[in-house]
């Protein structure tokens, strides 16, 4: 019945006809609703160049409005939308719930409403109909890694308005890794004056023979983040950092080497590594470390507000540790029975330490071994086993398993794909994704907050190239994320597909350089460039 995507849970038409929105249509915002009748009047005004006057119901009018009594229906996040021959009304269950509902009326209106200027003779119309519409998870998550390939904060925001025109709610930030530190941090200024740049770049995967011989690099301001986080908040988006700890560090120790383990390796000659795969250069197992470590969080609490805190924890090289007397001493001192319990300890800290200032750690589930206190929350990446093993526990989850969601592996397997990395995961394979496996039933299930399909850039050096590999399947996955999907093969892909070609048109607008669904344009390749392709795939559990 609608082209919506994602698709909403009830659609009732309700005539053969038509609204025309026309010059004299006004717009009525109740109580609460200013932030989504000001996305309004921008976005809508600037794509239609309709003035949206207040108050006027001449010529239709468009009512916003938030019940806080619709909730038990519709949750915080629900919407009712209703066009009549009258007029439009636009129920949220919640602020979020109200602006959800603003993005279907967006599309509702035809791709050129997603344009920023008016095109000559258009014509603005609604089809008579009711959605009632929710979410099905919470969390629907995009994780962007900003740390192998910058991105300037234009193209950060840019991304938020993608997020929203999906009902995506949760952006995942990855500001620090061994290739980069992009958070300026006060306290700490050579994070970002040696930290935050490269001297050259590995091009390909890491097997690749080629080399960018040039300085990458690049850092956001405190003032930067403040604005992301607030252009974030308006879009009802929560902004959740990640700070890599005490595996990924090597930009740290490059730029304070007392950070590594200085007692086994020359720490004072790092510099911000320029290739990719797990490094071995990790953080040095003392107070030292914790308090420098302690200084940064509490910068990013000042700037974060989001109840959660990522401090990944993953691909901890181990070796130096063996080799390190100051490890194996500090390994002796808590009693623990190996590194493992070591990087354990370095977790378990910062968990205290968060959670009695009011905040929740999250990590990748590698922070799963040695155990974890109640309040953390586990990224279930290395396939569901992760999630599975923290639910169980008693411990939050949300499921983006690489299997399914990596977005930075390739759309196809043919030869023209672009540096092509991983598994294939075709857009049907993310529409078919479910992130609640069978194992987790009744409460267990509870604990999965919800999803999130991540993206790492090591071979993607630009916008366009975050742009073509995260579209569309990024489309195919807010659908689970928040529609009433059947089972995974219960699921109408060939609807799912119909509705994309409108969507594609959206995109267009949008100016998203997406892979096309007959593959890639020539600019879009990269040929004679090494990827890392894997046939198969292992167990998902």
């Amino acid at each position: 019945m609608t082209d919506v995507i994602p698709e909403p849970r009830l659609v009732t038409a309700c005539g053969p006809g038509f609204l025309d929105l026309t010059p004299a249509t006004g717009l009525v915002a109740g109580d609460g609703t200013e932030r989504t009748e000001h996305w309004l009047r921008v976005t809508l005004g600037a794509a239609t160049g309709l003035p949206f006057p207040a108050g006027r119901a001449d010529g239709g009018v468009i009512r916003l409005a938030i019940d806080p009594a619709a909730t038990g229906d519709l949750g915080e996040e629900g919407y009712r939308l209703e066009v009549a021959p009258t007029g439009v009304h636009l129920v949220g269950g919640g602020p979020a719930g109200l602006f959800w509902g603003a993005q279907t009326l967006r599309q509702l209106l035809g791709p050129d409403a997603f344009r920023r200027a008016p095109l000559p003779g258009r014509r603005w119309r609604l089809p008579l109909l009711r959605i009632q519409d929710s979410p099905r998870f919470r969390w629907r998550g995009l994780m962007l890694d900003v740390a192998r390939y910058f991105m300037p904060k234009e193209g950060v925001l840019r991304q938020l308005d993608l997020m929203a025109a999906h009902k995506l709610n949760v952006f995942h930030f990855h500001l620090t890794d061994d290739q980069g530190w992009r958070l300026e941090i006060k306290r700490y200024p050579k994070l970002t004056e040696v930290g935050s740049w490269r001297a050259r770049t590995k091009f390909g995967h890491r097997a690749s023979p080629l080399w960018e011989e040039k300085p990458h690099g690049g850092f956001y301001t405190q003032d930067d983040i403040r604005e992301i986080v607030a252009y974030a908040a308006e879009r009802h988006i929560a902004v959740v950092p990640e700070i890599d700890l005490p595996g990924h560090s090597q930009a740290a120790i490059a730029a304070y080497p007392e950070l590594g383990n200085s007692d086994v390796i020359d720490t004072a000659s790092l510099t911000v590594w320029d290739n990719w795969g797990v490094c071995t250069n990790v953080l040095a197992p003392t107070d030292n470390t914790l308090r420098f470590y302690e200084g940064v969080f509490e910068e990013v609490l000042e700037l974060f507000p989001s109840a959660f805190v990522h401090v990944g924890g993953d691909e901890c090289a181990k070796d130096q540790w063996r080799r390190s007397p100051i490890a194996q001493a500090r390994i002796s001192e808590l009693g623990l029975s190996d590194e493992d319990g070591l990087q354990s300890w370095f977790i378990r800290h910062f968990d205290a330490w968060l959670t009695a200032r009011g905040r929740r750690l999250i990590g990748w589930d590698e922070i799963l071994e040695g155990g974890l206190a109640p309040g953390a929350a586990v990224s279930s990446w290395r396939g569901y086993a992760g999630g599975i093993t923290a639910a169980r526990a008693g411990h939050d989850v949300v499921m983006c398993p690489e299997q399914q969601v990596y977005l930075n592996f390739r759309e196809d397997g043919g030869p023209d794909e672009p540096v092509p990395i991983g598994y294939v995961r075709t857009l049907e394979d993310v529409y078919r994704f479910e992130p609640v496996p069978p194992q987790l039933t009744g409460d267990l299930a509870r604990h999965v907050l919800g999803t999130q399909a991540n993206v790492w850039t090591e071979v993607m050096e630009d916008q366009a190239r975050v742009d073509y590999q995260t579209f569309p399947r990024l489309a195919a996955f807010a659908e689970v994320a928040w529609s009433a999907l059947p089972a995974p093969t219960d699921r109408d892909f060939a609807g799912f597909e119909r509705r994309m070609a409108a969507h594609y048109r959206r995109l267009d607008a949008l100016g998203v350089a997406y892979r096309p669904p007959t593959g890639p344009w020539p600019w879009q390749r990269r040929p004679g460039v090494l990827g890392r392709p894997i046939e198969g795939a292992p167990p998902n559990v």
